[in-house]
């Protein structure tokens, strides 16, 4: 009788987690017609191409490699740049930087066969606090934020996959100015410097 109940708990929960949409963490429901994409870098071995392709292949879409025939029948995600820059948060008493706002941007284009470009783009920023008395800690956290944050970049492009199909459901040849064009951020400013 104890196990009978204990099953009956388990699929009530099953059914209630599968009812209510639930995904994993990072899975992102990709729109069918791209479910099938071509990768395109200028740096098809960077660490960006890789992680975003890593983001895609969790999310069920299939990745296929373009050859020398450029291939018009399977729509195609061409990575821009990865733009890196920090700025001084604060300072110590002293006047040294004590803590860096990181800044990381991101941007792509989605070619749909016959129905348009889609431009996509996102930004992701983190706090980094500048340790004086570790330095070799200091540099190898800051690699892994940097990561971290790539991770970050590219779980937000394959989301806004979903931008690209609400948009070709709308007919409209490329994403509003205000989805597409992003916002100018702060650590991007002239006093910004890029990360090393």
């Amino acid at each position: 009788m104890r196990h009978l109940i204990i099953r009956l708990f388990v699929l009530l929960a099953v059914t209630i987690t599968a009812g209510c949409g639930f995904h994993p963490r990072g899975t992102t429901q990709v729109p069918t017609e791209l479910k099938t994409l071509i990768v395109n870098s200028g740096d098809p071995y960077g660490p960006l191409a890789r992680t975003v392709r890593q983001q895609l292949r969790l999310n069920n879409v299939t990745i296929v490699e373009d050859t020398k025939q450029n291939r018009t029948d399977i729509p195609t995600l061409r990575l821009g740049g990865e733009v890196q820059g920090r700025d001084t948060a604060s300072v110590f008493i002293s006047g040294t930087t004590a803590e860096y706002s990181l800044m990381m941007s991101v941007s792509a284009q989605v070619l749909l066969p016959g129905k348009g470009l889609y431009p996509i783009s996102t930004t992701v920023y983190r706090s980094f606090f500048d340790n004086p008395n570790a330095a070799l800690a200091k540099d190898a956290e800051q690699d892994m934020i940097v990561q971290e944050m790539r991770q970050r970049a590219a779980e937000q492009l394959v989301r806004k996959l979903l931008t690209v199909h609400a948009a070709q459901m709308n007919h409209k040849e490329t994403l509003p100015a205000s989805a597409s064009e992003p916002a100018v951020p702060a650590a991007a400013s002239s006093s910004a410097t890029p990360l090393q």
